[in-house]
């Protein structure tokens, strides 16, 4: 596994003077039909239009929705081939989404991937390769990376652009508690929550909040990034030994599990959605929380904030930085395996990575462009809370852990039940672990999974220069 990405792409970004600006998440799904061009008065010497090709793309992103709708509408307008994309918004539950489409033979014809679900998809047979339609010119511009973009040798995605991640807080709130600056520690940040609800829960405010409607979502823009900055593989995985080992996340549950013990969280926030926490933050109800550089955004577009608010690093364990700090993602569009009209989707797909499109969604702060011609030349974002978020030397993009299919429950899910009900945190440490070795030995077994121990892996290492 490699960590290219992070030392070139990242310092690309920093290089160009105007580097700026995930994943979000929501409940149901959003179908937006494509609109339709006028007709034109019909002739005897019009040619003969070609039949309609009719192709369904699926997102799960909720914070680009209404760019990325503008987007598909003008490709549909203004598209020769007579081409028309129907755009999904499946914000819940889309990776079974996904798996449930392929299985009853209804899968769209292009798909939204991620870091976390790349792999997964490929080893499943969802996704084809791209490489047939990739001249040296687009091989040059858009960086690619092994495991990100290219699995055993095949690109099925390129680039679009990356998210940082940051302790976003209330600075209104904070000034109320009395706390000088955000929590470098998560000592500090237990403390700081404490104080936060001590002076705002008479009017409904408390000191932290996730979204855990989906543990996974959660823990995945908090704990691990907490995680990765201590020095720590944020998903479990230990690079060095080339084996699960989730000994590091049990500080980050400790605390957030002291948190809840204290009230110090939002009531209700294990039914919580990422959309319906920012909405309480936007409302000022929420002292802090962990997510990516999506928020200015949406404080400025989706929900406006009514609140002084900034971003800060994530705390760490002591206070010390002992790894890169996370810069996540690499894929953005990739053609179904099982589409009837690949090439055309192919030709939908082309419009998305254009340039004015993509300088336009980095613009816009929907996210920081991991495309160097693009971040040389866009404009930083004017958008409130954009600086916090802007990569710096700590930043980094680690590699991609294996991925495996774990019998039982995932880890996300038994750390959060952890924290409601209580337990034996070290005996659930040996039993994940047990589990996730267990199915990573099976997947290398059968050749689904190629690990290689690095006995010399170094986390800080993986920070841009």
């Amino acid at each position: 596994m490699k960590r290219t990405l992070g030392m070139v792409t990242l310092s690309a970004l920093l290089v160009g003077s105007l580097a700026a600006c995930s994943s979000s998440s929501d409940t149901g799904s959003t179908s937006t039909a494509p609109a339709k061009a006028s007709d034109k008065p019909a002739s005897s010497a019009a040619p003969v239009k070609k039949d309609k090709t009719k192709l369904s793309y699926w997102t799960g992103d909720r914070h680009d929705m209404d760019y990325i709708k503008e987007v598909v509408q003008k490709f549909n307008e203004t598209n020769t081939d007579n081409i028309e994309v129907e755009m999904v918004v499946k914000t819940e539950d889309f990776n079974q989404a996904i798996d449930l489409a392929f299985a009853s033979g209804q899968a769209p014809d292009v798909i939204r991937v991620k870091e976390n679900t790349i792999q997964p998809f490929v080893q499943k047979g969802y996704l084809k390769p791209i490489d047939a339609y990739l001249d040296d010119a687009m091989k040059k511009k858009f960086p690619i990376i092994d495991d990100f973009n290219r699995l055993d040798g095949k690109i099925y995605s390129l680039p679009n652009y990356g998210s940082t991640l940051r302790l976003v807080y209330n600075k209104d709130l904070f000034a109320k508690a009395g706390i000088a600056a955000p929590p470098k520690t998560l000592a500090e940040m237990v403390e700081d929550a404490k104080k936060i609800t001590a002076v705002g829960k008479a009017s409904g405010s408390y000191g932290f909040a996730l979204n855990f409607k989906s543990p996974e979502s959660a823990l995945g823009r908090s704990a691990r990034v907490i995680a990765e900055a201590s020095g720590y593989g944020g998903y479990g995985f230990d690079f060095k030994t080339a084996k699960f080992d989730f000994a590091g996340y049990k500080p980050v549950i400790q605390a957030f599990k002291q948190m809840l013990d204290d009230g110090s969280t939002l009531p209700g926030m294990e039914s919580l959605d990422i959309d319906p926490l920012r909405a309480q933050f936007a409302e000022g109800k929420i002292g802090m929380y962990i997510s990516y550089s999506a928020e200015p955004g949406v404080y400025a577009n989706q929900f406006p904030a009514k609140i002084d608010w900034a971003a800060a690093p994530v705390p760490t364990f002591d206070g010390t930085v002992k790894g890169a700090t996370s810069f996540v993602g690499g894929q953005w569009l990739s053609i179904s395996n099982t589409t009837k009209n690949a090439d055309a989707a192919w030709k939908f797909m082309n419009y998305m990575y254009q340039d004015n499109v993509l300088k336009t969604y980095h613009e816009k702060g929907f996210g920081l462009s991991m495309v160097p011609s693009i971040s040389a030349v866009a404009a930083k974002p004017n958008i409130k809370g954009i600086d916090g978020f802007l990569p710096v030397g700590k930043d980094g993009t680690w590699p991609l852990q294996p991925t495996v299919t774990v019998e039982g429950m995932k880890y996300s899910d038994a750390f959060f039940k952890y924290m409601i009900s209580g337990g034996n945190l070290d005996q659930l440490v040996d039993e994940l672990n047990k589990r996730y070795n267990d199915a990573l030995d099976k997947a290398v077994a059968k050749g689904s999974v190629k690990v290689t121990p690095n006995p010399n892996f170094d986390p800080m290492k993986l920070m841009a220069k």
